[in-house]
């Protein structure tokens, strides 16, 4: 291929547009310069903005060939600033040796992360380091902003005026972090930001080019040019004799009007900043050459779009749309879900719908990540696994959760949520087996970390077993010494970073080793494994940037320096679908294309001005504004939405919140509102039926919901039953059978908070013991006694903050009201008879009825008087009367048929039934009689109801249904879940059946 040839065809600015295949047009032209010719292509250097854009480049050569290899291009990313790359041009075009540019590296980013982390801390000792370390990001991230649009710090004192709020100007004398310390830092560190860094190598290269103009073929494809040192070089590229700039989607269907009103949020605003900066106007690029067998052009989706797109300045009369094309939006899908999880599904399905058509690809673009991440899970639903090309944070990855829990021992506190994630994570094997150290886990949840918290620390787990568990208190002992050097630390005032990182990273490779392998080779493994290693290496090199800090303050700061670190696999992505990001999908086009999470606040994302200047600062500063952001996501838009076929996705609720449709279709659907397109453009559900038939089954095989109503066999069934079990079988016979039958026994939930049932035990504990041992002697002093009591009911459980706090103070406030009505029902010939009084009965032929009661008294008249204590609500009256609540009843029954061996015999007659209810409030006790004056009856009443009660489920065919009547406004129960009762019962849970 001739030099002229080169120079008469490749010179210049030229754009592909957006409804071509942006990669593919460019590989196909750049070919059609080459000859073909494998040596000349091999000459050719290609800067694109990306690596994944320089992979789209080489996928599309191989495409063209038909998978045949061939010598490529060079391809390097220049708005990824691959160093190494830029580095070696640089060099290359002097020659290196002694003429090589003398730049300095660039700062590490965490290096400088903790060191602005320890001046933040400087300026304000109360925060604490994670929270330094957030305004170091934050501060980082202004000094690229700055660094990038080449401006200087030192312009930020021309803004510290009268005009702004004392506010912004507090913000700005803490800048002088930057403006003041930062200049003689890099100094001494012999570095420089990396944006600078990035901007020197661009605009050396420029200089070289400029200077000295490569004899190769140069080709600048894909920028925006929105960093100005880019945007220099590809001036310099455009100029070169053998120099072309590609840009990608620029509209000539703007008229000169709408062109000159650009604002900042659309989508051609970047490119037209750019064509200012380069010196030339629009219509001086040319069209990049397509191949000679493309597809049509869908040039009339594109014009529907600009103009529902053209800025409002330019609009000087009302919109019409007699000129929209009859297929403008053929191949375009809008999809409105009612929630994210439904999106995903639906975005789940379409992409495997188009692995039914052989060759055919299909790739996801949105900027949200969580959308990203549910839609890889739900394609596992048929075994497709993708990967999102954003990568997965590294604190999400396998270790690096890991390494996030064992730092949370730190604390000393060892919460059993945290805990058993640790102990239960898929790494931890302390060096057992793994089935081995996840058995002992399990055995560990269930006799220490179910119900109430213990004391902190292995002592308080090892203090909460029960006798009986010295396998678990071994493994204690065990789990103790290998995390002892973080625990140890845990005592200290302050402790440097690097001790931290050390101990840090001695425990959890301890915690990783099984029986076959040393922790480190199944913590460091894989690529999550690598990139933690980095992390850690990076962390150890740079401790001293950081002074000491509190041991509790390390996990929260290590998730901090954790975050904005990924891991992006090198394998295992699928060939045909993928998910990309807006910037990486720009010059990439699928056979379909879906745009997902297309709201406000998503795509695009809110203007965020950052935490330090408002927009007049930053205008007065120089600053882009951040609008800007919004234009180039537009841009992304625009370019992605031009795509042969495109599927639009939208969740109306988020977060149980309604959500808007982005700009961009709120725009779109006003444009073809009043055209025959409208219907085009109204939301499709087919894939919302397909995604709700998903899950539901075949009408034939719908199966509506029924109550349960099991039918044991009457010898299955219980014989023996206490009087507090029996109003559970009255109201609920399910519960029953489901503890009784199945033996199925519910277990407290994961670090419970104290409940009101540990509390009554506590106070019932107390008062019973007092009550016994002052039968026969009163003491001297008994409110001192009964606190004494208390005291040691309590002890096991006063280390519990709930317990010290709330309980403690209840149940002073009940022994002095306790003492003081003893002393009154005794002064007034009112004796205990039984404390804690163990009974039982036969009802019916061979049924027991067991029962306890709290006390039973002798009243002045002789007579009996049974007593419950509660110290939650106890029944009423009514309650009583009508059978629901037939406890007190029955143990009046129980004494009158002599069930109770500590009475008398015979004994007397029942006279009242008593709830105490001792709540320590504001009320600190009240006394109720539920007898209605006729005890007897509603013991015989109680009686015989229990002995029809028995007969009834005597018989086979008798179900145990559930919540026959349940209490109002109760909680679940403890079996409701396994009765299904929320998919049958309907209305108030109030009313029974009427058995």
């Amino acid at each position: 291929m001739s030099t002229d040839r080169v120079r008469d065809t490749l010179t210049g600015l030229f754009s592909i547009p957006s409804d071509r295949p942006f990669v593919d047009d460019l590989a196909h032209g750049i070919l059609r310069q080459s000859d073909d010719d494998p040596m000349e292509l091999a000459r050719f250097r290609i800067l694109l903005p990306t690596r994944r854009a320089c992979r789209s480049l080489r996928e599309a050569f191989l495409r063209i060939g038909g998978g045949a290899p061939r010598l490529l291009p060079r391809m390097i990313p220049i708005g990824d600033v691959d160093e190494d790359d830029l580095i070696l041009e640089i060099e290359g075009s002097i020659g290196g040796g002694p003429d090589a540019p003398d730049i300095p590296p660039a700062i590490g980013t965490l290096r400088r992360q903790l060191i602005l982390t320890e001046l933040v801390r400087q300026r304000d000792p109360d925060s604490s380091p994670d929270q330094c370390a957030l305004l170091a990001r934050e501060l980082a991230r202004l000094m690229d902003q700055v660094a990038t649009e080449r401006l200087d710090f030192a312009g930020l004192q021309s803004l510290a005026g009268e005009q702004y709020a004392e506010h912004w100007q507090k913000v700005l004398r803490f800048l002088e972090i930057v403006t003041e310390n930062w200049p003689s830092i890099l100094a001494e560190e012999g570095a420089i930001d990396p944006a600078d860094r990035r901007n020197r190598l661009l605009e050396v290269q420029a200089a070289l080019w400029r200077e000295r103009p490569p004899d190769t073929p140069v080709i600048a494809a894909g920028s925006t040019g929105s960093i100005p040192a880019t945007a220099d070089l590809l001036a310099v590229v455009a100029s070169l004799p053998k120099g072309a700039v590609v840009l990608p989607g620029l509209d000539r269907t703007l008229d000169a009007t709408a062109w000159a009103a650009l604002n900042e949020g659309h989508p051609q605003s970047g490119l037209g900043r750019l064509l200012v900066r380069l010196g030339v106007e629009r219509d001086d690029v040319a069209d990049w050459p397509a191949p000679a067998d493309a597809a049509p052009r869908r040039q009339a989706r594109a014009e529907l779009l600009s103009s529902a797109l053209k800025p409002p300045a330019a609009i000087v009369q009302a919109v019409t749309n007699d000129g929209i094309a009859a297929d403008a939006l053929d191949g375009v899908t809008r999809i409105e879900c009612p929630e994210p999880a439904k999106e995903a599904e639906v975005i789940a399905l379409a992409m495997r719908e188009t692995l039914e058509t052989p060759a055919r690809t299909a790739a996801l673009v949105t900027p949200d990540r969580d959308l990203a991440r549910r839609v890889a899970a739900e394609l596992r639903r048929w075994n497709i696994a993708i990967d999102d090309s954003a990568g997965q944070p590294l604190g999400q990855t396998e270790p690096g959760a890991f390494v996030r829990l064992t730092a949370a021992l730190l604390t000393g506190d060892f919460g059993p949520v945290e805990l058993l994630s640790t102990l239960k994570h898929p790494l931890a094997a302390g060096g057992r087996a793994v089935a081995e150290f996840r058995r002992l886990a399990r055995l560990l949840e269930m006799a220490a970390l179910r119900g109430p918290r213990p004391a902190p620390g292995w002592e308080g787990l090892k203090r909460a077993l029960t006798p009986g568990h010295d396998t678990l208190s071994r493994w204690i002992d065990e789990l103790t010494a290998m995390t002892r050097p973080l625990t140890n630390l845990a005592t200290e005032r302050a402790v440097s970073l690097k001790a931290l990182v050390r101990a840090h990273v001695n425990v959890v490779e301890a915690l990783a080793t099984d029986e076959t392998s040393p922790g480190a080779a199944n913590l460091w493994a894989g690529d999550a494994g690598e990139a933690l290693a980095l992390f850690f290496a990076e962390l150890g090199e740079n401790h001293d940037m950081l002074e000491a800090i509190r041991p509790r303050e390390y996990a929260p700061l290590l998730d901090t320096l954790m975050q904005g670190r990924v891991v992006r696999p090198r394998f295992g992505r699928h060939p045909r679908l993928n998910i990309w990001g807006p910037l990486e999908a720009r010059l990439q086009h699928a056979d379909v294309l879906i745009l997902g999470g297309l709201n406000e606040g998503t795509w695009p994302s809110e203007p965020d001005p950052g935490p330090w200047m408002s927009r007049p600062m930053m205008n007065d500063f120089g600053l882009p504004p951040p609008e800007r952001r919004i234009g180039l996501s537009a841009h992304d838009f625009t370019q992605a939405f031009a795509a042969p076929n495109v599927l639009l996705t939208r969740a109306a609720r988020a977060e149980g919140a309604p959500t808007v449709a982005n700009r961009w279709l709120q725009r779109l659907e006003v444009q073809v509102s009043d055209s025959p397109l409208a219907k085009a453009f109204a939301p499709d559900t087919r894939y919302l039926a397909l995604a709700d038939a998903l899950d539901r089954p075949a009408t034939g095989d719908t199966i509506e919901p029924a109550e349960p109503s099991p039918r044991p066999r009457v010898a299955d069934r219980p014989r023996r039953l206490s009087v507090t079990r029996i109003e559970t079988w009255l109201r609920d016979p399910y519960a029953i059978y489901a503890r009784y039958i199945l033996n199925l026994k519910p277990i407290d939930p994961i670090d419970a908070e104290p409940t009101a049932a540990e509390r009554g035990t506590l106070i019932h504990m107390a008062v019973e013991r007092f009550v016994a041992d002052t039968l026969e002697t009163w003491p001297d002093n008994p409110y001192q006694r009964l606190i004494e009591i208390g005291r040691d009911v309590f002890a096991p459980h006063l280390d519990r903050l709930g317990v010290r706090t709330f309980w403690w103070p209840r149940f002073e406030r009940i022994a002095a009201w306790f003492v003081e009505n003893e002393v009154s029902r005794r002064a007034n010939g009112m004796m205990p008879l039984a404390v804690e009084a163990k009974g039982a009965i036969t009802v019916g032929d061979d049924f027991t009825l067991t029962g306890t009661a709290d006390r039973i008294d002798r009243l002045v008249t002789g007579r009996l008087a049974v007593v419950d204590y509660k110290t939650g609500q106890p029944p009423g009256k009514r309650e009583v009367e009508t059978g629901l609540a037939p406890q007190l009843p029955l143990e009046a029954a129980m004494i009158r048929a002599g069930g109770f061996p500590d009475l008398p015999d015979p004994p007397p007659a029942v006279e009242r039934l008593d709830y105490w209810q001792l709540s320590g409030g504001r009320e600190v006790a009240k006394m109720t009689d539920v007898s209605s004056n006729d005890a007897e009856a509603l013991a015989e009443r109680a009686l015989q109801e229990l002995t029809g009660w028995v007969r009834r489920f005597d018989d086979e065919e008798m179900p145990y249904r559930s919540r026959r009547w349940p209490k109002r406004q109760e909680p679940d129960g403890d079996y409701d879940h396994l009765a299904r009762v929320r998919e049958w019962a309907g209305g108030d849970d109030d009313g029974g059946d009427g058995e």
